[in-house]
């Protein structure tokens, strides 16, 4: 080997080496699928067994399919993953059946249920890298691979079937979920919608209600809900302040309301503070007052006098 080889050799070893220990591996040894099999030591598991020799034919340690329309490969990481970037190194052998490629995250295994990560749009046989890195800051289960030649006209360089060559797979990132952070030792904020945030900044992608921000900080007073987008009640007891996620209001209402935000009006026959007090049955309407003041609609009936008709008239 030469000097030069062996210094190339060297730098990419410690790149590698410094990419493990930012992240985890999540994918290696990890059960895969891919849509065929070109011949039985090309299965999918080649793709994620930790070696790295970029030998397409003659024994190396590579997936591959038969070529074809499409081709599909795709690793389940055993559970919802927080991961940062995706690492593929194809064989280096026939780069026009890779050019065109698709990267999805997703939480089942059909990628139209996830995320688009990357598109190759721009690749030639000269300029496609080896490995790819791939930036894909999502959460899912199942990252998966996919090409298709089903639309043609394509650009030069393509070849006109596809196939499965990929000599290792490499998804990193965070084991949990609620944690990010290049050695994912920094937990998400506590009040992230179920604990998920950026891997890298540590930002909520959304909050629990009454909680709003990048980091889900608690509503301000008055405000509640999902992003922090709703007013409490201004017929709370204490108009405007309630529990800043639920929006019950704290403890009573405004005379003539009832309800955990106050957001009915009395029953007929029911008036005051949380409808708590009864209309005199000696109103001109026996029951019927008015259900903020508990006043008679209708004057009294006989014998009786006062706005709520409460004292009676003696003979």
């Amino acid at each position: 080997m030469t000097g030069m080889a062996l210094l190339v050799c060297c730098v990419w070893v410690v790149l590698r080496f410094l990419s493990v220990q930012a992240y985890e591996n999540l994918a290696l040894h990890h059960p895969v699928w891919q849509s065929s099999t070109w011949q039985s030591d090309t299965g999918a598991e080649r793709a994620v067994d930790g070696q790295y020799t970029n030998l397409y034919l003659n024994g190396g340690q590579c997936a591959a399919s038969v070529g074809g329309q499409t081709a599909e490969w795709r690793v389940d990481l055993g559970g919802v993953k927080n991961i940062h970037h995706v690492l593929i190194h194809h064989a280096d052998r026939y780069p026009g059946i890779f050019l065109g490629f698709f990267v999805y995250i997703s939480n089942t295994t059909d990628k139209e249920d996830g995320v688009l990560c990357f598109r190759d749009t721009s690749y030639t046989r000269a300029t496609i890298p080896n490995p790819v890195n791939i930036t894909c800051p999502y959460h899912g289960r199942y990252v998966i691979y996919y090409n298709n030649r089903t639309h043609p006209p394509y650009p030069s360089g393509y070849s006109s079937d596809t196939a499965i060559g990929l000599c290792e797979v490499e998804v990193y990132g965070c084991q949990s979920l609620r944690n990010y952070e290049k050695n994912c030792s920094l937990e998400c904020p506590q009040n992230c919608q179920d604990g998920y945030c950026d891997i890298v900044e540590g930002t909520c992608l959304t909050c629990k209600p009454g909680f709003m921000g990048p980091r889900c900080m608690g509503c301000a007073v008055g405000l509640i809900g999902n992003n922090c987008s709703k007013n409490c009640s201004l017929t709370c007891g204490n108009p405007g302040v309630c529990h800043k996620v639920t929006g019950h209001c704290n403890g009573s209402c405004l005379a003539g309301w009832e309800g955990d935000m106050c957001e009915n009006e009395c029953s007929i026959g029911l008036y005051g503070v949380n409808c708590l007090q009864n209309c005199s049955m000696a109103c001109g309407i026996p029951g019927d007052c008015d259900r903020i003041t508990g006043y008679c609609n209708g004057g009294c009936q006989r014998g009786w006098r006062g706005v709520r008709c409460e004292e009676g008239i003696p003979w």
